[in-house]
């Protein structure tokens, strides 16, 4: 039986997708309304962006000025932090001109003095050393891996205390195969900053060893003399030395390279003890009120 509801429906179906198909055709020729949603769209993008480039505007001005702010403050904050005080810095490896810059520029914003900055070479010559010190117990260094600890130890103590007869003891002897580079003077030290670089590709397990042992006395040593130390490195340093610093419990600074890792530096000699910087091994970018302080190493 023929159903007239069905060809009904059937019929103004069809109906309405001409229609529909008429509507479509004519609105894509219509160049008019093309345009007109273009230009729409144009100018709410430039609107979009216009607001965006203000916010950006807005925004680099309150960083100007924090920055403004920051350069401004920062004298107020170090001045006088170290109260004249004779610093060194040691490099247990390479020497870095850039690290020694920016150690130099801290301290005498603090008010003190770089006094001392020598570089400990790596691997450690024995032979030299051992040579040099011709006359002493020492002169077995080469031969015996067990006095490297107190021979650092040695180092360490002598490095930092100075006094009128430096110039005889055994640091001053052993200078040639012991440093790679010395700059001013053995004096009596009130801080001593060290810049520590991985062991050279090719090292033996020997030398590291022997590194080890002197790297732990001359530690030791410093400590022993009531020196404080302090540990940095560069935001790009890699490996981080970090954790071998943490691992001597010494105070450490890993952005030295920033405005605020100088000034944690500064804060880390005067006496603030943790392991400031913006790595994952700090504590915190800077001291805070409630940062330990210390009167020793």
């Amino acid at each position: 039986m023929f159903d007239y509801r069905y060809h009904a429906l059937s019929l103004a179906a069809v109906l309405f997708a001409l229609a529909l198909g008429v509507l479509i055709g004519v609105a894509i020729g219509d160049t008019n309304l093309v345009s007109s949603a273009k230009s729409g769209i144009v100018h709410n993008l430039n609107a979009e962006v216009g607001e965006a480039r203000q916010q950006a505007d807005t925004l680099q001005d309150k960083l100007s000025a924090e920055e403004e702010f920051s350069h401004g403050l920062y004298p107020l904050a170090v001045h006088e932090l170290l109260n004249g005080r004779s610093i060194g810095l040691v490099f247990l490896g390479s020497a870095s001109n850039e690290i020694n810059a920016l150690v130099k520029t801290a301290v005498t914003q603090g008010d003190g003095t770089l006094a001392t900055v020598v570089a400990v070479r790596k691997p450690l010559a024995l032979e030299n050393i051992a040579r040099e010190a011709a006359g002493t117990h020492y002169a077995a260094l080469n031969e015996s891996p067990a006095l490297l600890e107190h021979f650092g130890e040695l180092v360490g103590r002598q490095l930092v205390s100075g006094g009128q007869r430096v110039d005889q003891e055994l640091l001053s002897r052993v200078r040639g195969g012991l440093f790679t580079a010395f700059d001013g003077q053995l004096t009596h030290l009130e801080g001593l900053v060290i810049a520590r670089s991985p062991a050279p590709e090719g090292t033996t397990a020997e030398q590291a060893e022997a590194e080890t042992r002197f790297e732990d006395g001359l530690i030791a040593g410093v400590s022993a003399a009531g020196v404080r130390a302090v540990g940095v490195e560069m935001t790009s340093s890699t490996p981080s030395q970090i954790p071998w610093f943490k691992g001597h419990k010494l105070s450490s600074v890993d952005n030295l390279d920033d405005q605020a890792g100088q000034a944690a530096l500064l804060y880390a000699l005067a006496g603030f003890s943790g392991s400031f910087g913006v790595k994952a091994t700090a504590d915190s970018l800077l001291p805070t009120v409630n940062s330990s302080t210390t009167t020793g190493p």
